[in-house]
């Protein structure tokens, strides 16, 4: 069941009803009780109450939500396959240019690559174009401008048309309106600009908010308003010296989850807690097969340095066996290597459907 409710007198979360997909119920809704609560509910994506965009746009931000604009995809891809016309084309306008949108942009080129090896030859990377709309002054705002540059170049070489500088004040049903009035027409419309902690958060009523809807918290991740609730993740506001906040990254939630381990074991030992300090170690940012580029930061300089192709691809795969291992454990993660190794051979390549 979904979370929908907070007593923090009471010290009890509500779950909403369970249903299935026919909408008959399976559970009933309930109340589970807490000595400390921890939040880790993520992030959605924030469409800044932009006029037809909950209407007209697919979001990224669950499995239901990626199918949805994966059925969409091969559902154009198959009606351009049978137009013998070589000039039309499928546009797809992706508002964010941020890591997602990056990222998507030279994914879609990669899966029109390889559609040719499943029958529809016709559609190739040629009839693909690809809009990536970024309302700031470059992509990739949050990481160093090198990174953004070398991202940029990348994506013009597969053909994407990346639009900066460029801010959306409407979407319709076939475009993206700007404002200055520039109609980008699009078959297929994604939003991935920004994020914020889901809206219900809000509706609780209790927790001192961001504008983004993220919870404050003090210096040991608690909640401002209840010591006894603990915040981590996309849904904190994590105000650091400088006045900025703590990015929203995985490496950020990584962070705060060890110190919040740290702090409920201290707690229940009656120690002292321990403050958050939070390191940034570097970003990356995957271009499917075409290029890696990133940034990490030296653990003896507080430099930076600038890693691409090769390299930059080690290190990405190496962060994702990394995570598998924090979840599963060394061996269960040395096994899932090895049984993706061997499903390789047997499954196909791209997911159909």
């Amino acid at each position: 069941g979904s979370f929908c409710h907070l007593d923090q007198t009471n010290k009890t979360i509500t779950l909403s009803e369970l249903k299935d997909e026919l909408g008959h119920r399976i559970l009933p809704e309930r109340q589970v009780s807490y000595d400390y609560l921890v939040l880790a509910i993520g992030s959605v994506s924030n469409d800044f109450n932009t006029p037809g965009v909950n209407k007209h746009c697919f979001y990224l931000d669950s499995n239901q939500q990626a199918e949805r604009f994966q059925h969409a995809l091969l559902d154009n891809f198959t009606r351009l396959h049978q137009d013998d016309d070589p000039q039309h084309s499928l546009t797809i306008a992706i508002v964010g240019g941020g890591a997602t949108g990056v990222e998507l942009s030279a994914e879609l080129y990669h899966v029109s690559d390889m559609l040719k090896m499943y029958g529809l030859n016709k559609m190739t990377a040629k009839r693909l174009h690809i809009d990536l709309i970024e309302a700031g002054p470059r992509i990739l705002p949050a990481l160093p401008e090198r990174i953004a540059n070398s991202a940029k170049r990348e994506l013009v070489k597969l053909g994407v048309t990346v639009r900066e500088g460029t801010q959306v004040k409407e979407a319709t049903e076939n475009s993206f309106i700007t404002k200055n009035d520039e109609h980008i027409k699009a078959d297929i419309m994604v939003w991935a600009a920004g994020v914020k902690a889901p809206d219900f958060i809000k509706d609780i009523g209790i927790f001192e908010l961001t504008r983004n809807n993220q919870i404050k918290v003090n210096q040991y991740l608690q909640s401002s308003v209840n010591d006894d609730i603990f915040v981590i993740g996309d849904c904190c506001a994590f105000t650091l010296e400088d006045g900025t906040q703590v990015p929203p990254r995985a490496q950020s939630a990584h962070q705060m989850a060890q110190c919040v381990e740290k702090n409920l074991i201290a707690t229940l030992k009656n120690q002292p807690l321990s403050a958050f300090t939070y390191s940034d170690h570097g970003s990356l940012v995957n271009l499917s097969r075409y290029s890696t580029v990133g940034s990490l930061m030296g653990n003896l300089t507080s430099n930076s340095f600038f890693i691409e192709g090769k390299i930059a691809r080690f290190m990405y795969i190496s962060l994702y066996r990394m995570h598998q291992r924090a979840i599963h454990g060394s061996a269960k993660t040395f096994a899932l290597w090895i049984s993706e190794k061997v499903l390789r051979v047997v499954r196909p390549k791209m997911k159909l459907h």
